[in-house]
């Protein structure tokens, strides 16, 4: 280890698949995450929790989402539910990292507090940070974003008074300046940041320049491209070549069917250009650590917070409550004209009057070579890249780590290197214990997976135990795999082995009685209290 105590920075993007940056297979143009590849290490088998709140939850607290207050979203969903919002049984790493002396920031989306507009005991400083620039909300216009914050202050202004505002950028130049000041007034203290990005959520927003870098880039269409980049990850091996590649999406035709081609394309192509500009903005981030000389002795992380994302945004959508009620849209741009809300292909997404998705399709590439999406904990919804860069003490540059782990971990990881301690009692409140193991060990070596890994959401159910894994997309019934010999989850072997199926389920039974976790039967009648229902939570 490093005698010094490293600064630490955690980046996390929203709602993109396992196989879309360049280091993990994909088409787009991600230099600078590829130089972190290259310079430390990709694993293969990390998880987070197949959805936003719920994985940004797990990831401060080193906790499960169930016992941090925030099970689904940040949306109440009745007294038998999840209260949506970060309860005081837990502790974020910026609360542990700032007891071992580190000064803490946060530029990005923060999603894990209920109330939108008013600073209460979850909101970003009144939980360990001592800088943040960013939103409340999760999701929305990446031109004029709903509750961007300053602290505790709302500064939609700085959006909608100036023209060239994009909230990645945004994001990224806020990131880059922390550091920066930072080490012009503290140089010798350690530095904890948590950089949130919301690209490449919806809407599909993005420079023209950026779309057009990926013209003519995914013409050959989701087929031959869901191929090409199995043969890279395999060819990486990221991948093992006996896994076999999930079949296309059944709802979806082959490309030589679908119509509407050049708007598919542009959909792609906006999602793309949605992650190159995070991946320039990143750039910005490690020429920031550079030229403050901090890069060496700063263990980086980047990861998504839940596999590609489906969900389709339909004409005829409410806009009026997805812009007063939801606050994740506006009705108008800053210039006065109409948002055209809905996956209308005769509307080219990409402009600040659009507000589109990029589909079921799409979304399947993206998740190259899984089943299933953000919502389901097939490995589709649950598996992310994750990237890990220390100059200093990784020494194995450009390796792999194909052992299990899941964001609770991440905690465990940043008490270890930080020094910090992580507590049973803060500010007067009994705190759950740490969920996960730490990565340190795997910087040196391949360190396999031991304790068992759980997940749940929306009903849907999984644990791994070595190498099988017991999964139920809701309500159907428990399927069984071996990791090993079918990541891809092809071959359902629950029957051939009812044991096995019995014994984990119980395991499975036991977490979630330990967790709080609430049976989503009755999240689902508590929900019929609740008047209507968002495109994206229907089951």
């Amino acid at each position: 280890m490093a005698p010094q105590r490293p600064d630490i920075i955690i980046i996390l993007n929203d709602d993109m698949g396992f196989s879309d940056i360049g280091c993990y297979g994909g088409e787009v143009e991600t230099p600078n995450l590829d130089r972190l590849a290259r310079e430390g290490l990709r694993y293969s088998q990390f998880y987070n929790t197949a959805r936003c709140s719920p994985s940004r939850a797990s990831l401060l607290t080193g906790l499960h989402p169930h016992q941090t207050g925030i099970g689904i979203l940040t949306y109440d969903t009745g007294p038998e539910g999840y209260a949506g919002d970060l309860n005081r049984q837990c502790v974020t790493m910026a609360e542990v990292v700032k007891g071992a002396g580190y000064r803490t920031y946060l530029s990005g989306k923060w999603h894990v507090a209920k109330n939108l507009t008013e600073p209460t005991d979850s909101w970003p400083l009144q939980r360990g940070f001592d800088e943040f620039y960013g939103t409340i909300i999760g999701a929305g216009s990446f031109y004029y974003p709903n509750t961007l914050t300053r602290g505790n202050d709302n500064v939609e202004h700085e959006a909608r008074d100036n023209p060239d505002f994009f909230y990645t950028d945004a994001i990224s130049d806020q990131a880059a300046a922390f550091v920066r000041d930072h080490h012009a007034h503290t140089p010798d203290q350690p530095l904890f940041q948590y950089v949130a990005y919301t690209a490449p959520h919806w809407p599909l927003h993005a420079h023209p320049e950026d779309i057009a870098k990926y013209r003519g880039r995914f013409d050959a269409g989701w087929d031959q491209l869901r191929e090409e980049r199995l043969e890279r990850l395999v060819r990486s091996g990221i991948i093992d070549a006996s896994w076999q590649l999930t079949d296309r999406d059944p709802t979806q035709p082959p490309w030589q069917d679908a119509e509407e081609k050049a708007w598919l394309l542009r959909c792609m192509e906006v999602y793309a250009a949605q992650i190159d500009r995070m991946d320039q903005g990143i750039g910005r981030i490690l020429a920031a650590l550079e030229e403050t000389g901090r890069l060496e002795n700063t263990l980086v992380l980047f990861l998504a917070d839940n596999g590609a994302c489906a969900e389709d945004i339909p004409e005829g959508v409410d806009l009026s409550s997805l812009v007063d009620d939801l606050m994740i849209a506006r009705g108008e741009t800053r210039d006065g004209r109409p948002v055209r809300l809905g996956n209308d292909p005769s509307i080219m997404p990409g402009p600040e009057d659009t507000y589109q998705s990029y589909g079921v399709a799409w979304a399947n590439m993206s998740n190259t070579p899984f089943r299933l999406y953000k919502h389901w904990v097939h490995e589709g919804g649950i598996a992310t890249p994750l990237i890990a860069h220390w100059p200093k003490v990784i020494t194995d540059r450009g390796g792999l780590r194909h052992g299990a782990g899941q964001l609770p971990d991440l905690m465990a990881t940043v008490v270890e290197v930080s020094g910090a301690t992580y507590p049973s009692e803060f500010a007067g409140n009994a705190i759950l214990p740490l969920e996960g193991s730490s990565l340190v060990p795997s910087f040196e070596a391949e360190t396999p997976r031991e304790a068992p890994l759980f997940w749940e959401h929306e009903g849907n159910a999984a644990v791994r135990i070595g190498k099988w894994k017991l999964v139920r997309r809701f309500p159907g019934p428990w399927e069984l795999y071996d990791m090993e010999a079918d990541r891809t989850e092809m071959h359902d072997l629950a029957a051939t082995h009812p044991d096995m199926v019995a014994e984990m389920r119980a395991s499975y039974d036991a977490w979630a009685e330990r967790c709080g976790v609430i049976p989503r039967e009755v999240i689902l009648e508590s929900m019929k209290k609740l008047e209507g229902t968002a495109f994206w939570e229907k089951d």
